[in-house]
């Protein structure tokens, strides 16, 4: 019998420096996709799915994101004084409730399973969810919602996966894979973390979105740096596969990754067009534009 999926570690300590100087001062996570910042709708993504409590493994000047998500005395008292009810509802809606979020200190960048066993504390002996927030999922049915339905039904620990062109294997982590079942999971048999081009066991990339048992962190404990001279994530899961089931879940959504610039810029717009005011006034707009640069 498998055990709820309850918590959830949000690594946001990374520097943000494809965006300089926008993140010289404003951590990455807080650029914002139409009026919520990034890490807004990860949030959301992870408490759609179930998720009661959330980790996140923070570096220095990271404060405004714990800031986001407290009360701020100032501004609720200015807006009911000004009778704004919509803008209070807003900001109590995104508040998570007390006790519910956790923030710890990533010291060094030592890597993504560095920042990942920074949260072993507060996680402690339970399976539990990894969302990366620069990769913001866009479906009418959340990422993290499709894989805890496929954790329920299989147990053992979940990658969310997505087809890549072939010519662009050699830049993500691979998966290596069995036949599709029926529910469209599949077991996974290897992962090669950016492999040479042309020896690439299938064109499915791991896209962000991890659910892993918790004997992962005595093996990132122990891990040797890997790549970049970083503690690697996919180093400790290739070692975990060997003792525990791994399966993946074919994400049926759009992804963005806006930890580059053009995708932030498209999810930008595409959240833009979702919305029926906007995408009435953008579209001209975009049309315009094209015409000049065409």
């Amino acid at each position: 019998m498998t055990r709820a999926i309850r918590k959830a570690v949000l690594p946001v300590a990374g520097l943000g420096t494809r965006f300089l100087p926008a993140t010289k001062a404003v951590p990455k996570e807080m650029l914002t996709i139409l009026d919520r910042p990034i890490i807004q709708y990860v949030v959301d993504e992870a408490r759609a799915a179930g998720i009661e409590h959330i980790v996140f493994v923070t570096g220095r000047n990271k404060q405004v994101i714990e800031d986001h998500f407290d009360i701020a005395y100032e501004l609720e008292e200015t807006l009911r004084r000004r009778n704004k009810e919509h803008a209070l509802e807003l900001l109590e809606k995104i508040r998570p409730s007390a006790g519910t979020t956790s923030f710890t200190r990533q010291q060094e960048p030592l890597g993504l399973g560095h920042a990942i066993w920074c949260a072993r504390d507060i996680i402690g002996h339970e399976p539990f969810a990894i969302l990366l927030p620069d990769m913001l999922m866009k479906a009418p049915k959340g990422c993290l919602s499709q894989m805890v339905e496929a954790y329920e039904s299989h147990g053992g620990n979940i990658i969310s996966v997505e087809e890549v062109p072939w010519d662009q294997t050699h830049k993500y982590g691979i998966v290596e894979r069995d036949a599709p079942r029926a529910d469209e999971t599949f077991a996974i048999t290897g992962m090669v973390e950016k492999p040479e081009p042309g020896t690439a066991p299938s064109n499915l990339y791991i896209n962000g979105r991890y659910i892993l048992q918790p004997e992962i962190f005595g093996l990132l404990e122990n891990q040797s740096t890997g790549a970049g001279g970083e503690i690697q994530l996919t180093d400790a899961m290739l070692t975990l596969m060997g003792q525990q089931d791994f399966h993946g879940v074919e994400f049926r959504g759009e992804t963005y990754d806006c930890g580059s610039r053009s995708g932030f810029l498209s999810a930008n717009v595409a959240y833009a067009l979702d919305d029926s005011e906007l995408a009435a006034q953008l579209r001209p707009m975009l049309d315009k534009l094209l015409v000049k640069t065409s």
